[in-house]
């Protein structure tokens, strides 16, 4: 088969999407078949198949868009930017991929709501869609929204009910779409209104070969003697929580100093996380690393892993913490708590409350057996769970299921 893998976030990019396309592109073309990568620039100035070198610049289709969609004559689209600018980049990816040519492809299969809506309005009608839901692109505006209310947009906005259309349009307008747990197939059911009858469930599978490659290379960053390492590798992003674990941090240097804390990635609130700790006092405890391509030995590094996450699906870095052998404490948020088992594997706190994340750090760093018990557990059901193959036998059992279908209509 020729496949396309296709995405409106950003490709490369160090995070789940990106490392979820890259790991199947490996494995389907080691199968025999081919596969394009179609996603955002970096620097998010055009559209590229990234492993073909082909590229178009959104400068050029601006003129396009806007003979079409102008101020005057879709005044609606452009009377809050951020439709407008959503709806114009969402065009744009529409527009390359009629440009890069859809009809060379089996089997197209995106990774959000996004590239979902926007490729099914453009490729062929007898090509099969498969969609993967990594998230929720609405939920994340929303909370977006809700956290900024200076800009003034309530929840009967337009701005909402764009949002909310994605979504349900999104996942709705494809042969199939994948979640990987049942917390986002009951959203997308009950809140987005998709048909049930869209939406299946498989979890994630992990290359672990690649993981314990990774960890085998080793990291030039070493664990502080006479420390326990706290880490939380994640996109530096309000939804990811970790302004509640410096919080919890700072409640744990009153009561324990025996440890240290390391952030890994960066993004849009590393600014404001700096100036928490810095207001906490936590200068010397808490170490942001930046950017890194060397989390698996870094989780080798540590003890304790954190993930006190406001929204996420099913994140890689849980996987990988768990295939390292750490103990892991997550939040009540998104699909988490069907990743870890309370108190077998790991432990879970209600979403947004820094005091139990602080019990449940007291509690690991104080008992050491409870703790190396906790993250034994996790790692022996981690290698079962996280199997890359059964992941891949159910991915292809999904392709050749909608391309028989669509052969059939």
């Amino acid at each position: 088969m020729k496949i396309l893998l296709a995405t409106y976030w950003l490709i490369p990019h160090v995070g789940g999407v990106w490392n979820f396309m890259d790991q199947i592109r490996n494995r389907l073309e080691g199968m025999g078949h081919q596969v394009d990568l179609l996603g955002n620039s970096p620097d998010y100035s055009k559209f590229h198949i990234i492993n073909k070198g082909l590229s178009l610049d959104k400068s050029h289709l601006l003129p396009m868009i806007m003979e079409k969609l102008g101020p005057q004559t879709t005044p609606l689209l452009h009377n809050q930017s951020i439709i407008w600018q959503n709806d114009y980049d969402r065009y744009c990816l529409e527009l390359s991929a009629a440009y890069f040519g859809l009809e060379q492809y089996d089997l197209i299969h995106t990774q959000d709501v996004i590239s979902a809506r926007a490729l099914s309005r453009v490729k062929p009608k007898r090509t099969p869609l498969i969609t993967h839901t990594h998230g929720s692109v609405a939920e994340e505006m929303f909370a977006h929204f809700r956290l900024h209310p200076s800009l003034g947009i309530g929840e009967k906005s337009p701005a909402y009910n764009y949002f909310q259309a994605m979504e349900h349009y999104g996942a709705s307008g494809t042969d199939l779409t994948i979640t990987a747990n049942h917390w986002q197939r009951n959203m997308l059911v009950n809140r987005f209104g998709v048909p049930e009858g869209k939406v299946t469930v498989f979890q994630y599978g992990l290359d672990q070969n690649v993981f314990w490659g990774k960890c085998s290379a080793g990291t030039p960053i070493q664990r502080p003697p006479g420390k326990k390492v706290i880490i939380f590798p994640a996109r530096l992003v309000f939804v990811k929580g970790i302004n509640i674990l410096i919080d919890a941090l700072a409640i744990l240097k009153h009561a324990r100093q025996d440890w240290v804390c390391w952030i890994v990635g960066d993004g849009d609130a590393e600014n404001d996380l700096r100036k928490q700790v810095v207001q906490h006092g936590l200068h010397q405890e808490v170490a942001f690393l930046g950017r890194r391509d060397d989390i698996p030995a870094l989780l080798g590094q540590s003890d304790i892993f954190v993930h006190s996450c406001l929204q996420d699906n099913q994140p890689f870095s849980v996987m990988e913490a768990q295939l390292a052998g750490l103990p892991v404490i997550v939040s009540t948020a998104g699909g988490l708590p069907e990743m870890v088992q309370h108190g077998v594997t790991g432990l879970i706190a209600p979403a947004g409350d820094p005091l139990t994340l602080y019990h449940q750090l007291v509690l690991l760093l104080a008992n050491d057996a409870y703790r190396l018990k906790l993250g034994q557990q996790a790692q022996s059901w981690g290698k079962e769970h996280w199997s890359l193959d059964l992941m891949m036998q159910r991915l292809l059992n999904a392709y050749y299921t909608v391309i028989a279908n669509k052969a059939n209509v």
